[in-house]
């Protein structure tokens, strides 16, 4: 199953040093059963996107409780086909848990934030919280930074995008 997992720069950076990748409690997000009845229309592509969108929000949470980094405050989700997983319905749709860390041979692709992005993902760092409350302004300042497409990039590519940034 392809599973789409929270990571931020910093994560990234390991994956490609240590070719694994742990992912925060495990959580991951999937197009599960659960999604797949909360939703009466939509194929496999509209619900992929949707537990892309869940993950890339919960990159912000990351970004959030990581702090300031050296790193450019960018989103990151890495896409992985993994077997040995549990479904998290209780939590939200389209939660897993995975059983360990992902190999980076498993990696399909990573989705990454542009440049252009961090003008919407800096205030929005500051927001999820807020916005996880209910406050409408926080969750418009959020909906700002997921209005930005994540760029997409194969895993051979990962190398050369953090040398470059």
């Amino acid at each position: 199953m392809h599973v789409y997992v929270p990571a931020t720069l910093a994560m990234l950076q390991r994956l490609v040093e240590d070719r694994s990748l742990h992912a925060l409690s495990g959580t991951a997000f999937a197009v599960t059963p659960a999604l797949r009845e909360a939703y009466a229309a939509g194929d496999e592509d509209e619900l992929a996107e949707v537990a892309l969108r869940d993950a890339a929000l919960a990159s912000l949470r990351l970004l959030a409780a990581e702090g300031p980094s050296e790193l450019p405050p960018r989103r990151a989700v890495v896409v992985a086909d993994v077997e040995d997983l549990t479904l998290r319905s209780d939590l939200d749709d389209a939660v897993v848990r995975l059983a360990g860390p992902i190999s980076f041979d498993d990696v399909v692709a990573a989705y990454v934030d542009n440049a252009d992005a961090e003008s919407a993902v800096v205030p929005a760092i500051e927001a999820v919280d807020a916005a996880d409350l209910g406050d409408e302004d926080a969750e418009f300042v959020v909906g700002d930074a997921q209005d930005h497409d994540l760029a997409w990039y194969a895993p051979q590519e990962l190398p050369f995008l953090l040398q470059l940034l």
